[in-house]
């Protein structure tokens, strides 16, 4: 070491100094992830673009704050009150990501925990307003996919001009209290075995209704037939018959003179 030049100490100093401020200066952002850039002495410029996935080079006084831009799923159980004073609890699954051209607004205004500041508020109290529309009954069955439809648009209202990009609410579960869910299952069965009774009674009617215009139709056209049927009409009938069965080579018959009516009388081979 003696015999090393004076200049080669700065030399080594300043190229380790070197090493260290490329090392502070070189920051990477993971896939699915972007930074909000803090700068010493100035903060975070709310107006300034975040800095996308990859290797990034800032100045090494200044910070990065990383977040997850990607689609999150926030699950939430709710405790709300329907529009007849009942408890009803609500299992749900939100699916966010911050807006991401936003997202030094975001960090600017309300911070890493924007989810426990805005996001659950948002959805709490939008649960609340659409529940309390709506019966129990109502919950439990056929208002499920308008509920979480209408929560899902009054939340929207609230986080969007906040910076938060919400995608969807989805309801897991609807629960009532124990006597109300079987006070309603039972309800629904009457209601169901009522349709069924009276389902049978429309189809007893039509089959009913069918078998009347069938006879009608049968008796119209057996009057109708009786009525074309003369004594002349039916002596020509029986000649053609009794010429028919002369010609049979399988039968034998004598025909003898004429009956009462004028048709032959027909001895067969017995």
């Amino acid at each position: 070491m003696d015999k090393l030049p004076k200049v080669a100490f700065p030399v080594l100093f300043a190229v380790i100094v070197g090493i260290i401020i490329i090392t502070k200066s070189v920051k990477t952002i993971d896939s699915g992830h972007a930074g909000v850039l803090y700068q010493l002495g100035g903060g975070v410029d709310p107006n300034s673009e975040p800095l996308g996935e990859g290797i990034n080079f800032v100045a090494p006084w200044n910070s990065v704050i990383d977040y997850e831009v990607r689609q999150q799923e926030l699950p939430e159980k709710m405790s709300v009150l329907s529009s007849n004073g009942l408890d009803i609890k609500l299992d749900a699954s939100v699916l966010y990501q911050p807006d991401y051209k936003n997202l030094s607004k975001l960090h600017k205004e309300k911070g890493r925990e924007y989810v426990s500041r805005v996001l659950q508020p948002a959805i709490r109290s939008a649960a609340r307003s659409v529940v309390g529309r709506y019966t129990p009954e109502q919950l439990y069955s056929s208002k499920r996919d308008a509920i979480q439809d209408e929560i899902f648009e009054e939340t929207k209202k609230i986080v969007e001009s906040q910076y938060i990009q919400l995608n969807n609410i989805l309801i897991r579960d609807v629960t009532l209290p124990p006597t109300i869910k079987d006070a309603i299952e039972r309800k629904l069965k009457q209601e169901q075995e009522s349709l069924e009774y009276e389902f049978r009674l429309v189809t007893a009617a039509k089959e009913a209704e069918k078998v009347i215009i069938e006879a009608q139709g049968k008796a119209d056209a057996n009057k109708i037939l009786s009525a074309s049927l003369t004594d002349k009409i039916l002596q020509d009938k029986g000649i053609e018959a009794t010429v028919k069965l002369s010609e049979s080579n399988n039968s034998k018959v004598v025909v003898i003179g004429s009956g009462d009516s004028g048709m032959p009388i027909i001895l067969g081979n017995q």
